[in-house]
C-alpha cells in the first residue's frame, strides 16, 4: 500500500480576457467653437420674451447696439434702474471694430440721459468707428443721449420720439465758489461743441433752446418732438426702422463696390457735412455770453442774483455746500 496520494488533476487555466469599457455617452454633445448656442425651448422664450420660437435669426452685418435707460458713470445704479454700462459698451465698439463680419452699426436709443463723461466716451467711440453707422431715437434721447445720437453718420428720430435738450444738472455737494461754475460752463460748452460739430443745428440756436424757460414745469430746456429735431438741424432725418436699415444697407454696398474698385474707403454720402476738424482748430469763436460768468464777485450788499439753472446760491456767511456729494449728471 502507498502512503502518498494520488496527484490531483487541476483544470487548465483560461486566458483572462480583459474586461470591457462601458461606453458612458455625454449628456450633451460639445459645442464647435464656430456653432451657434442651442436655440432656446418654447416654453423659455414664452417667458422671456413673450413669444414662441425666440428670437429670429439675422446677418451679422449690422450690429445693434442698444443704448437704454440711463447711462451709467462711475457710480453703481440702484438694481431697480435700467442702466446702459460704459464698461460694457466701449469693449463692443472696439470689437466692431476689428471685426471683418461686421459692416454698420445701428445704434438704438431710448434713454433718459446719464453720466456726461461716460455719455460722451460712448459718443467718441462711435463717432470713430470707420464703418456706416446711424443711430434711431425710439421713445426718448434725452439728455447726454442727443450727443449720442448725433455722433452716427446718419439720425434717424421717430414720429412720437421727443428729445429733451437742456443744461448739465448736479446733484449731490456742490462747493458755492465762482470756480465751480466756471468748470460747469466748460463741461456745458463741452456738449455743446459736440452737438454742433456733428449736426446742422448752430450753436446759437443749441443755446437757446437749453437755456429757454417755460417750456418744462419744474426744469430749463426745449422738448423736441419728432419733426422739430429736424427742422432745428439736430436730428438728421424723420424715419423708422425700416429707412435706418436701408440707410445702413445703401452705405454699406456702396462702400463694398468703392473698396472692391481698388479707390479705397468712401467718403460719407448724402448731405451730411464732411468730418469736423479738432476742437482746438474749430472756428467757434468767443463762446457765447453765459449766465454762469455774471455772478457777482465780492459783493456784500445781499445774495448774487440767482441764476436760471444752477441751484441756489447761499448768502454770504451762510454754508458753503448744499447736499451730500457731487456727480456730473445730466437726465434722469
Amino acid at each position: 500500500m502507498s502512503l502518498h496520494a494520488p496527484p490531483v488533476q487541476r483544470p487548465a487555466q483560461l486566458p483572462l480576457q480583459p474586461l470591457a469599457q462601458p461606453s458612458v455617452q455625454p449628456l450633451t454633445p460639445p459645442l464647435q467653437p464656430w456653432a451657434h448656442p442651442p436655440a432656446a425651448t418654447d416654453v423659455d422664450a414664452l417667458k422671456e420674451l413673450g413669444a414662441v420660437g425666440g428670437l429670429p435669426r439675422t446677418d451679422p452685418d449690422i450690429h445693434f447696439l442698444p443704448i437704454i435707460g440711463q447711462v451709467e458713470g462711475h457710480f453703481t445704479l440702484p438694481t431697480k434702474n435700467k442702466t446702459t454700462k460704459y464698461e460694457h459698451v466701449l469693449p463692443q465698439l472696439a470689437a466692431i471694430e476689428q471685426d471683418d463680419r461686421v459692416q454698420g452699426v445701428l445704434i438704438l436709443l431710448h434713454t433718459v440721459g446719464g453720466d456726461i463723461e461716460a455719455g460722451l466716451a460712448i459718443a467718441e467711440m462711435i463717432r470713430g468707428l470707420s464703418k456706416p453707422t446711424a443711430s434711431l431715437v425710439m421713445g426718448g434721447g434725452h439728455s447726454i443721449g442727443a450727443p449720442i445720437a448725433v455722433a452716427a453718420n446718419r439720425s434717424f428720430i421717430a414720429q412720437t420720439a421727443t428729445v429733451i435738450v437742456h443744461p448739465i444738472r448736479l446733484t449731490g455737494m456742490l462747493i458755492g465758489v465762482p470756480q465751480t461754475y466756471e468748470y460747469l460752463d466748460k463741461m456745458q460748452d463741452r456738449i455743446i461743441r459736440f452737438i454742433v460739430a456733428n449736426s446742422r443745428i448752430t450753436e446759437p440756436v443749441l443755446r437757446d433752446l437749453m437755456f429757454r424757460t417755460g417750456e418744462l414745469m419744474r426744469d430749463v430746456g426745449t422738448v423736441l418732438i419728432g419733426r422739430e429735431a429736424v427742422d432745428v438741424g439736430l436730428i438728421d432725418e424723420l424715419g423708422t426702422i425700416a429707412r435706418a436699415i436701408g440707410y445702413l444697407r445703401a452705405r454699406i454696398e456702396e462702400r463694398r463696390r468703392t473698396v472692391a474698385s481698388g479707390i479705397g474707403l468712401p467718403a460719407p454720402s448724402g448731405p451730411l457735412p464732411p468730418a469736423p476738424p479738432p476742437f482746438a482748430q474749430q472756428p467757434f469763436g468767443p463762446p457765447a455770453p453765459s449766465p454762469l460768468m455774471q455772478l457777482p464777485i465780492g459783493t456784500t450788499g445781499g445774495p448774487p442774483a440767482p441764476v436760471p439753472w444752477a441751484p441756489s446760491i447761499p448768502a454770504p456767511g451762510g454754508p458753503s455746500t448744499v447736499g451730500p456729494r457731487a456727480s456730473l449728471v445730466a437726465g434722469g
